[in-house]
Formats: C-alpha cells, sequence, structure tokens
C-alpha cells in the first residue's frame, strides 16, 4: 500500500487545522502557506474531508474551516479511509475461476497469514492514532525543538 499525496497532505492539513482552529475557523490559504501546498489542490482534499464529515465549512468572506468534532475523537484512519478509501494492501479475493484446489489452498493460506494480518495490524494502528495525539506529538516535538537553541 502507497499512501497518495490526497492522504498525506489530507492528513497534514487536518493536523494543521487541529492545532490552529482551537478558537476560530482556519482559511484554506493559512493551511496552504504553513504546509507549503496548493490551495487549489487543498480544496479538492477539503471538498471530500467535508462530505465525509470530517470538517465544516464556514461560508463568507471570513469563512474557513473548523472540526465538526474534538479531535480525540477523529482517527487518522476516518480521514485516510475518506481520502483514499479501504487501506488494504492487496485486495486478493480468492479466484473463482481457479480450477486445481492446490491454486486455490495456497492463495488462501497466504492471504489468512499475510495479507489479512498486514490489513489488521494497518487498520489497528490508523484507528488507534486521533488528531489529539498527533497534535499532542507535534507540541512535544517543537517544544523540543525550541529548547535546544540557546542564547
Amino acid at each position: 500500500m502507497k499512501l497518495s499525496t490526497k492522504g498525506r497532505y489530507g492528513l497534514r492539513a487536518m493536523v494543521d487545522l487541529a492545532i490552529n482552529s482551537s478558537s476560530d475557523h482556519v482559511s484554506l490559504y493559512s493551511i496552504a502557506e504553513r504546509q507549503g501546498i496548493s490551495e487549489n489542490y487543498l480544496e479538492q482534499v477539503f471538498s471530500i474531508l467535508r462530505k465525509a464529515g470530517l470538517v465544516r465549512s464556514i461560508k463568507g468572506a471570513q469563512g474557513g474551516y473548523v472540526l465538526p468534532d474534538n479531535p480525540q475523537n477523529i482517527t487518522v484512519g476516518s480521514i485516510l479511509r475518506a481520502l483514499e478509501g479501504d487501506l488494504s494492501v492487496v485486495d486478493e479475493a480468492l479466484e473463482e475461476n481457479t480450477s486445481y484446489q492446490y491454486q486455490k489452498s495456497i492463495q488462501n493460506c497466504i492471504k489468512i497469514n499475510v495479507w489479512d494480518r498486514i490489513n489488521e495490524s494497518i487498520n489497528t494502528i490508523v484507528d488507534n492514532i486521533t488528531l489529539e495525539d498527533l497534535v499532542n506529538e507535534y507540541k512535544k516535538l517543537s517544544g523540543n525543538l525550541i529548547d535546544m537553541f540557546y542564547i
């Protein structure tokens, strides 16, 4: 499985939104500036996120986006699935037209013991990381960077 720029940029933008929307809405322009992402591209990404109910838009000259829920209730998995679809590494259904039982047995063995286990691990990880977790980690990392500079 390889995530597209839509998934990677969308997750970055959602973390940025969570960090910067604690008291007010955030414009796509400001997210685009901070993250170095095209505003037009973010419009497409946020359209998908809005339809999935992961962001709420505020119209008008001073409009922007806010999270519709607490960051602790929004998982990385929900964001990535909205933007990427299924997160499976391999979507390998057993081939019905395989005439040899031996081939079906090997395919099934690999599916159950490799692909299904990898998929389960990926889903477990992304469903147990929230936007709040990422915001907290960002604050720790950025705090550590600030502490490293002495005058």
